[in-house]
């Protein structure tokens, strides 16, 4: 049985019925609107189906976005990554995307709201930074934020029961670094800046933090469960029993029922530290109710997190030539494939046995993106049994995909030509593949973040009056979530770029309705190797982990420069290098990889 299933979650038709019975609630409680995020009580980019609340009133399955219920209208808001989906998911007669984060919350209540309006929120389900936010917008319109049971909850009668995945422990010889000296490592951070205590909401801070592994949530290996840790380096588990009976017990990590996270939250001395970005609002309004002093600041352990050891990225590159192994024989497979006789499912299925075959897979790391022709243009395609294309002669493929394995998590994109692609689509993809080289040959002085890199990759399709929707990279985490903060490539992001975060590097192009391209491998920060006759100054590169060949069918040669083609050169000769493979797998890999 595999991983990924193809069907259909919800249907654009289920939505109507579902936002008349949640306006009845509106009209019982006599508030105007509810806000329905995509976000669980932990904040994390990924839900259980039990709290999938967004995506079961609209239809929309995006990883995020939120929905503003009004009694006259409702608003998705959506990111560019997928204003194409939202108008296949959602019925658009009764739901209407929003540009999302360019329209922001309060803007949009202020303008389809007046003085009286109340919108309710969950506030188990809402940050600080967001409620606070749009609270300032709204100040002097006479419209209020209310905080309320949710809604949605009551009229979601067949809800699914809350997972209760089993916890496992995560040893030294993939951790790096035992549980206890992490604690002690995170509680003086507290000691250092006057704090008593922290509130961990975010299941891979807690999966890090205590050295462990979960299955709460499907393709990311966390658990669900609050933490406190202490100034002394105790912690305070809130957890269900159920999960943690395999465990061994330490008496610095305190276990108690869920049920009981805030009267604990209550009975603590001040000043608590609170991250306002991803601890649920409720937590600083539950302490602030019990006058306890609340220090915003950054989750403690989204920082040492990122940053990754000797151990994790020693490990990280072993996971990465295990999955470079299958990804391999999975384009040779597919190069044999006769165009039009096969479907975007076979695609995926084939890739996840290709996968099962090292026998190391735990899981994949996200639903595998297959999508041929236009279904490429869909950033986050997810293919079901109602949208499977065949794959067809003089298409493009793209195939966005990963891996979880117990010493790493992969993340891999390659865009493939099946039959002869446009001269359009290979200036494109020859686009992409300079903005990709341009982010992996970087050097930049330490103390740079995601944002002064992000235009490197785009420069190249700028020329070309072309970009993308969506940041240039993300960080990725170690056998965790293979989105992970705080460090990105992005327009948007400060976090400066240290050594050992891991991060993607995929820029991409995509013409609606037609096709396409994304090109991604992941990088590791390094201190950057000086040059002879360089300078003293401090500079960090980026150390590639991905090795797959990329697709020469699809390259024109005579727009790159002579240090591009060297790179490719040189990657495709690592490849081969790094690779052992026999028989017809090790000439379709000499081909892949010869020289331009």
């Amino acid at each position: 049985m595999s991983f990924q299933t193809f069907d259909a979650p919800t249907s654009p038709d289920q939505g109507p019925p579902r936002l008349k019975k949640l306006r009845e609630e509106l009209k019982k409680e006599g508030i105007t609107g509810f806000i329905i995020p995509r976000a669980d009580a932990h904040q994390g980019e990924y839900v259980a189906e039990a709290d999938a609340r967004l995506t079961w009133l609209t239809g929309f399955t995006g990883s995020a976005g939120f929905c503003v219920a009004l009694r006259d209208k409702a608003a998705v808001f959506v990111d560019g990554r997928y204003t194409v989906q939202i108008k296949q998911q959602s019925d658009m007669d009764v739901f209407t995307p929003v540009d999302w984060p360019k329209t922001q919350l309060g803007h949009w209540l202020k303008e389809h709201c007046s003085d009286g309006d109340v919108i309710a929120y969950d506030p188990w389900l809402h940050t600080y930074g967001e409620i606070d936010a749009a609270l300032k917008t709204l100040e002097g319109t006479g419209i209020t934020l209310f905080a309320s049971d949710n809604l949605v909850d009551r009229i979601w009668t067949d809800r699914p029961p809350a997972p209760q995945g089993k916890v496992e422990a995560y040893p030294l010889e993939l951790s790096g670094e035992k549980s206890g000296d992490k604690r002690t490592r995170i509680a003086q951070i507290l000691t250092d800046t006057g704090q008593k205590s922290a509130i961990l909401t975010l299941p891979d801070s807690i999966c890090w933090l205590l050295n462990i592994r979960g299955s709460d949530i499907e393709r990311n290996p966390v658990v669900h469960a609050f933490a406190i840790l202490h100034d002394d380096a105790q912690v305070d588990l809130f957890i269900d029993p159920v999960k943690t009976e395999q465990l061994g017990s330490d008496p610095a990590i305190m276990q108690h029922a869920p049920d009981t996270f805030a009267d604990h939250l209550k009975s603590l001395t001040g000043p608590v530290r609170v991250d306002k970005k991803t601890a649920p609002i409720a937590v600083s309004q539950i302490l602030e109710d019990a006058d306890i002093e609340v220090s915003f600041a950054s989750d403690p352990c989204i920082l040492p997190k990122a940053i990754k050891n000797k151990t994790e990225i020693e490990n990280t590159r072993a996971a990465h030539l295990r999955d470079a192994h299958a990804m391999v024989e999975f384009l040779a497979w597919l190069d044999a494939q006769a165009p039009g006789q096969f479907t975007e499912i076979g695609v995926v299925r084939a890739l996840e046995g290709f996968r099962r075959n090292t026998n190391a897979l735990r899981d994949i790391s996200f639903d595998t993106i297959s999508g041929a022709g236009p279904n490429g243009a869909i950033v986050h395609y997810r293919v079901t049994d109602d949208t499977n294309r065949t794959v067809e002669n003089n298409s493009l493929l793209l195939v966005d995909s990963g891996g979880q394995y117990v010493d790493g998590t992969t993340d891999i994109t390659r865009t493939i030509a099946i039959g002869t692609p446009t001269p359009d689509q290979k200036r494109a993809f020859t686009r992409v593949l300079q903005g990709m080289i341009a982010i992996s040959l970087a050097r930049w002085p330490k103390g740079l973040a995601g944002r002064d890199l992000d235009a490197l990759a785009r420069a190249p399709l700028w020329r070309d009056h072309r970009d993308y929707d969506h940041g240039t990279g993300h960080g990725v985490g170690v056998y965790l979530c293979v989105h992970e903060g705080p460090q990105r490539l992005s327009r948007i992001s400060e976090v400066p770029l240290e050594p050992g975060m891991i991060l993607s590097n995929e820029p991409g192009y995509y013409r609606e309705g037609e096709y396409g391209i994304r090109i991604e491998n992941l990088v590791v920060v390094q201190d950057a190797a000086r040059p002879s006759g360089g300078d003293d100054r401090e500079m960090l590169s980026f150390e590639t982990l991905t090795w797959v060949p990329i697709d020469k069918r699809l390259i024109e040669t005579d727009l790159l420069s002579p240090e591009e083609r060297a790179w490719i050169n040189t990657y495709h000769s690592e490849i081969k290098g790094k690779l052992t493979v026999e028989g017809d797998l090790a000439a379709w890999l000499d081909q892949a990889t010869s020289a331009l």
